[in-house]
């Protein structure tokens, strides 16, 4: 491609009324608009232009939804027209996996094959596709306007079975999430999009003093009202009635521990941003979760989207941030457009807005789409991509309290976390620190799936066995044997039977040298190819590397083409000296790599190893 201005083909008509649909129509030369003789002479608007960078990846999201991909021409004219170079607007657009930078037909169809769909038949649906549709990344006639399909990493419908994500561009675009699938649903709703997946099997089994899944299915998630009648933003006046230090001391008093996987203390990292005299101050929720096998905040998100909306206005209002962000991974069709209906109703009704709820405090919500980055869950990534950026770590310090989205102090939190800090409010910070055990307080939501009878999302008061989980969850499926669970998901570990009576909470899983990481409890039978799961986790890990830095850029392609080896049987030389490698790849790249990617990508292949379940 060549990336300087003034590709062979110019941006189109209709390439240019997409990009304007964000930014607005252009006002000179300057900025992409009709050159006048006015323009040789003085510039405007170059500053305001570049002002407007962090709307990067949303132009880029309007034109591939009215084209179907982003043309030379297309990158040409964004870059013109908020004045970043082509190079770099191209980098952008190349970096995230829901981007089309080459010709592609008005329809694509994402098939997931990932850990949960693989144990629930992803190869015999792709098998289908390829029989109905043709051959992966084919092109054949629909419509005038063709379709594609090709495999896809997790799509968080893992509770579902084998799912697919559909894009369609045009006129009238749409996006819609399907699971379980086959191709002639697939059909279907390419002709015919409708909201795709039914309601999920959820199921709180907590002591009942704390439970963050007690309005999925009894509040409308269309109805501000209906939240309301179920005790809504009651939560926000009861804050505002403590004061930012009030609210702060209740969360710290409950001991919340962050639900994403790092387990940070929660009033720490909002402290720290509510301390800092730099002004402005942001928060943001992390909705990226992009962990094979978790899909709690998608429920969460389209069950109870108002919930969010409140929990992230809370944490502004304790934060003293004025605005925050909602960052939804792309494969979320349906949670996004229930949390942009949720916040638009909030802010017609002053739930949102300069005076909320007329008590003299400013708050706004902004939600922003991703586009196919698993790497965008670390915080750090997801600023940058927040700001347009590649979705790449930074190094810290600075820390996001310190330094975050556009150099400002800001805290980042995933659904899961918000939703709790609204128990917290509900019960009072002791109470909630007596639910589960000293260190792990409150409830956890676990992701169940894979070989059991009733997958799903339940919610359990820390401390719950791993045995008694997968026992609510009807057992292994059909009565067979348990060969091994993946705790927390490809980043994750393995354990076997001998770790039903492990009870799960922080402290428990790390003495045994697992992690609970996003909630993902992936249950094996004794018929699952565990090799062929750890060569997809692999796969998994090579492909969502950034590449920023040689350990995790390196170290997780050495890793897939060591079990490449091994699944085929042709190991370089002994068997302990593959794993004496593979022992080598992993310390380098946990004491080496900038962020948590590189350092947990060879964690379930290690503990496989332990396990025997490869390499005895």
């Amino acid at each position: 491609m060549d990336l300087r201005l003034g590709a062979t083909v110019p941006a189109t008509d209709e390439e240019r009324a997409a990009i304007a649909s964000v930014l607005g129509p252009a006002d000179t030369g300057w900025d992409g608009g009709q050159r006048t003789a006015a323009d040789g002479h003085v510039a405007y608007g170059g500053r305001a232009a570049r002002a407007r960078r962090h709307l990067l990846i949303t132009v880029l999201h309007a034109v591939q939804e009215r084209i179907g991909w982003i043309s030379p021409g297309a990158i040409d004219h964004i870059a013109e027209r908020l004045t970043v170079p082509p190079a770099e607007a191209y980098g952008v657009a190349s970096f995230y996996a829901l981007f089309r930078t080459a010709p592609s037909p008005g329809a694509v169809v994402h098939v997931c094959d990932d850990l949960a769909c693989q144990v629930n038949g992803a190869e015999e649906l792709c098998e289908r596709m390829t029989r109905r549709f043709g051959k992966e990344g084919s092109e054949s006639a629909f419509d005038g306007a063709g379709v594609t399909w090709q495999r896809s990493p997790c799509l968080g419908q893992c509770d579902r079975g084998s799912a697919a994500l559909i894009q369609r561009a045009g006129a009238d675009p749409a996006r819609v999430g399907l699971a379980p699938a086959d191709p002639d649903q697939i059909w279907r709703s390419l002709t015919a999009p409708d909201e795709g997946a039914g309601r999920p099997h959820v199921s709180s089994s907590s002591s009942g003093t704390v439970s963050l899944l007690r309005r999925v299915g009894q509040v409308d998630p269309s109805s501000l009202g209906s939240y309301r009648a179920a005790g809504g933003y009651e939560m926000l006046r009861r804050a505002v009635g403590l004061g930012p230090q009030g609210v702060l001391r209740e969360v710290k008093d409950a001991k919340l521990l962050g639900r994403g996987g790092a387990a940070f203390p929660t009033a720490i990292k909002w402290e720290a941003v509510a301390a800092n005299p730099v002004q402005p101050h942001y928060v943001i929720c992390n909705a990226d979760e992009s962990e094979p096998g978790t899909f709690k905040d998608r429920v969460l998100m389209e069950s109870d989207p108002y919930a969010l909306i409140e929990a992230l206005t809370v944490m502004g209002y304790a934060c003293e941030a004025a605005h925050g962000f909602i960052y939804i991974r792309g494969e979320y069709p349906l949670a996004e457009a229930r949390l942009r209906h949720a916040v638009a109703q909030a802010r017609a009704l002053g739930f949102l807005g300069p005076d909320v709820m007329g008590k003299g405090f400013a708050f706004d919500i902004e939600v922003r789409r991703g586009a196919g980055a698993y790497i965008a869950g670390e915080e750090t990534a997801l600023i940058n991509s927040l700001e347009g950026k590649r979705a790449e770590p930074r190094n810290k310090p600075p820390f996001p309290a310190q330094s975050g989205l556009f150099g400002k102090p800001t805290a980042v939190n995933n659904v899961e976390t918000l939703l709790s800090v609204l128990e917290i409010l509900r019960v009072g910070g002791p109470s909630f620190a007596s639910v589960g055990t000293e260190n792990s307080t409150g409830t956890r939501l676990f992701c169940l799936s894979g070989c059991v009878e009733r997958p799903g999302l339940y919610e359990y008061d820390f401390g719950v066995t791993l045995g008694e989980v997968i026992d609510a969850a009807g057992g292994v499926r059909g009565g067979r044997p348990l060969q091994a669970v993946l705790l927390g998901g490809a980043a994750g570990s393995f354990v076997g039977p001998s770790a039903l009576d492990m009870p799960l909470t922080f402290e428990a899983v790390r003495a045994a040298g697992t992690t609970l990481g996003s909630g993902v409890v992936l249950v094996l039978d004794d018929t699952v190819d565990v090799v062929a799961l750890l060569r997809r986790i692999t796969q998994f890990f090579r492909d969502e590397s950034c590449g920023q830095c040689v350990p995790c850029r390196v170290g997780t392609v050495r890793q897939e083409e060591l079990l490449a080896r091994l699944a085929s049987g042709t190991p370089r030389g002994s068997m302990a000296t593959e794993l004496a490698l593979l022992d080598d790849i992993g310390s380098v790249a946990r004491d080496a790599s900038i962020c948590g990617l590189g350092q947990t990508a060879i964690s379930a292949v290690q503990s496989a190893v332990k396990l025997g379940l490869i390499g005895s």
